[in-house]
């Protein structure tokens, strides 16, 4: 029995963890820079296809089957994710908050679709199967298994955070910052705010992109279904209940969230008559809907969120703004 809980703690906290670096691409757009996008499930969706398609053996009825090692699908997943959201960057970075999440979310649909409907390439509603998972050769030992996928996915988190960290503490990162609190403020002590909100929306893409690669070839399958809208909604309430704008909020958001999702699951698997299990499934939705409602009314800013206040940090960008017009 113990060790069936330590296998089943392995593959909660390694699909938690990978929801993690979904996670961390959107601090990078939003927490820091604060672009609102609401299309994170088209990320997702073409770094897992890409990777998918780059790494499974090579099948007769649907393109790709390169058979290319694990490491080599990640990294291609994360490119064309991070090529994915500069094109759309390019042409939607310019508008503001509300057009910017319907832009963002039209482009998630049209992703959906392609991968439903475009089956030659993507496999259709049937999706894509047989993607190799790493430490195959554990797969008769459960519980070895699962401990060597969540260390290696522990190691790409972990990785991701102190590069992260040390990009939001360098000039960089605090041009970001200082574009979401103030862009004006910003643009008159000379930096280009389209071009770091480009940056910045290009590799929160490729961090999203490389989440759904891990997740993808963790799991062993894809499809269609696993990119609904419901994982854009999952990942914000993620990053909202961690902290915007903190590193460390963003991981423990997802983990705390995931858990949420999981435990009310199970509570509708085991309450629940099977007949009206699938109306009762909706109630996950609910859950997190009210912890996101409660973490808002207790905490605003999140567990781990920002401490210093907008009013002060735009304070200090127009001082300096103003100082710099006089001068």
């Amino acid at each position: 029995m113990s060790v069936d809980i330590i296998g089943y703690g392995a593959f909660f906290l390694t699909m938690a963890l990978t929801y993690s670096i979904m996670c961390l691409g959107l601090n990078v757009q939003w927490g820091q820079t604060g672009l609102f996008n609401v299309g994170i499930a088209a990320f997702v969706a073409i770094g897992a296809y890409v990777s998918a398609l780059l790494t499974t053996p090579e099948t007769p009825d649907r393109f790709g089957g390169f058979d290319l090692p694990i490491a080599i699908g990640w990294l291609g997943g994360a490119l064309a994710a991070g090529l994915a959201a500069w094109l759309v960057g390019a042409l939607t970075i310019r508008l503001r908050s509300d057009y910017l999440a319907i832009a963002t979310f039209g482009v998630a649909v049209s992703v959906q679709l392609c991968v439903l409907n475009i089956q030659p390439l993507t496999g259709g509603a049937f999706g894509i199967g047989f993607i190799p998972r790493p430490f195959a050769n554990l797969a008769g030992n459960p519980l070895g298994f699962g401990l060597a996928n969540l260390a290696l996915v522990a190691g790409v988190v972990l990785a991701l955070y102190l590069a992260l960290e040390h990009l939001a503490k360098s000039p960089w990162g605090r041009v970001l910052r200082a574009i979401r609190e103030d862009e004006t403020a910003a643009q008159a002590l000379g930096k280009r705010p389209i071009r770091f909100r480009l940056q910045a929306f290009t590799i929160g893409g490729a961090i999203m992109g490389l989440a759904g690669a891990v997740q993808g070839h963790f799991i062993g399958f894809i499809a269609p279904d696993n990119y609904l809208p419901i994982l854009t909604f999952q990942v914000w309430a993620m990053l909202i209940v961690g902290g915007s704008g903190s590193n460390r909020g963003a991981i423990l958001g997802a983990i705390l969230v995931w858990g949420l999702w999981a435990l009310s699951a199970a509570a509708v698997s085991t309450v629940v008559p099977p007949e009206q299990q699938a109306r009762a499934a909706s109630l996950q939705i609910v859950a997190i809907g009210i912890g996101l409602c409660l973490i808002l009314l207790l905490r605003p800013r999140g567990i781990l969120g920002e401490g210093r206040s907008s009013a002060t940090g735009r304070a200090t960008m127009k001082s300096k703004a103003n100082s710099k017009a006089e001068s």
